[in-house]
């Protein structure tokens, strides 16, 4: 047992607590094997019928893997190439896997910050989810934030929000909150967070056969209770800026309208990296063509030559370890990114049969 990955059983529910509070659940390796095995054994118990995953703190369901694990490990050897470092992305891309296709429902209580790691344990496949969000979610997938790219997945489940939304989301790394959450389709429910612990205690009481009625039940008079959209009334600018053939022209574009909103979003990737942002929009790209499966193989290689290049190890020195907020980009401008730049991170690392999620 992880001490941070707490489990128990109620009512033929499997109820997982993520009880790493000072680190806002940040995922680390022995976090990620533990949920896995965990997963594993009870997606054939006969004695469970759902799982709900949750936190010990309404502050944070997760806010992803545990950045300040990727530097060190990343520093400590060659060109990033760790072994603890490979196994961290195998397991954890393995873990979003098992997850995304878990045959039993899966419910995660998005409460507070949901980013990057934390968004990869709680996008379930849409045969088993039930994502419930709170007017304290935080949502977020953050990476171009540090030198990485939305990975966990994100080429998947980003690729498929509609029109330029995930572009948006991808390359701005900007936070939403429950409303936009559900418009994106990256929440199923809303719940208000003074109503969370009756939804607790509802689901402890309820045998697992039951649970998802149940919930659609509880949530039923909150719909509607979120409040309006941001990015539903936004949704024309983003699409017309974000639709424009390249980072660049998605600047250029953003630039040369005053308006607020695409103000906000120039001002945010001015601060990202360039190379991770080009990168980035063509990983959406090419994830929007294939299955879960090859989207993480896809990832899996792409962090390989991240690591190589260092510009995540760069992005998690300026903004976590020496906070002085400042990174030294490579290459420092968008136009300084070359196609050969972008392409070299989709170049396979390994022959297909030695994949190491070739079983996925």
């Amino acid at each position: 047992m992880n001490e941070f990955v707490q489990t128990r059983i109620a009512h033929r529910t499997g109820i997982i607590t993520l009880d790493r509070p000072k680190a806002l659940n940040s995922l680390s390796l022995a976090m990620v094997r533990e949920l896995t095995a965990v997963l594993q054994a009870w997606r054939t118990d006969p004695a469970i019928d759902a799982v709900l995953l949750g936190s010990s703190s309404e502050k944070a369901l997760c806010a992803g893997g545990d950045i300040r694990f990727f530097h060190e490990v990343g520093n400590a050897t060659p060109m990033g190439g760790s072994a603890l470092l490979e196994d961290f992305f195998t397991e954890e891309y393995a873990l979003n896997h098992l997850i995304h296709f878990y045959p039993k429902p899966y419910v995660a209580l998005m409460e507070g910050v949901v980013m990057g790691g934390g968004m990869g344990i709680a996008q379930a496949g849409p045969e088993c989810r039930i994502r419930i969000v709170t007017d304290n979610t935080k949502m977020a997938m953050p990476e171009v934030n540090i030198g990485l790219f939305p990975d966990v997945g994100g080429s998947y489940f980003l690729a498929r929000a509609p029109g330029q939304l995930g572009n948006y989301l991808a390359l701005t790394g900007l936070t939403i909150g429950a409303a936009d959450a559900l418009y994106v389709g990256l929440a199923d429910l809303f719940v208000p967070q003074a109503s969370m612990a009756a939804l607790k205690a509802l689901i402890e009481a309820m045998p697992g056969s039951g649970l998802r009625a149940a919930i659609d039940a509880f949530a039923a008079p909150f719909k509607g209770a979120a409040g309006p959209s941001l990015l539903e009334a936004q949704r024309a600018t983003i699409d017309r800026h974000f639709g424009a053939p390249s980072v660049g022209a998605i600047m250029d574009s953003l630039e040369s309208d005053n308006d607020e909103f695409a103000q906000k979003a120039l001002a945010a990737m001015r601060q990202r990296s360039p190379l991770m942002m080009c990168v980035t929009r063509e990983l959406l790209v090419r994830g929007a063509a294939l299955d879960v499966a090859d989207c993480l193989r896809m990832e899996r290689t792409m962090v390989r030559h991240n690591f190589e290049h260092g510009e995540v190890l760069e992005g998690v020195r300026a903004l976590v370890i020496d906070k002085d907020n400042a990174p030294q980009w490579n290459p420092a401008r968008v136009g300084q990114v070359t196609e050969e730049m972008i392409e070299r991170f989709f170049t396979p690392v390994w022959p297909a049969g030695a994949h190491p999620l070739r079983h996925l």
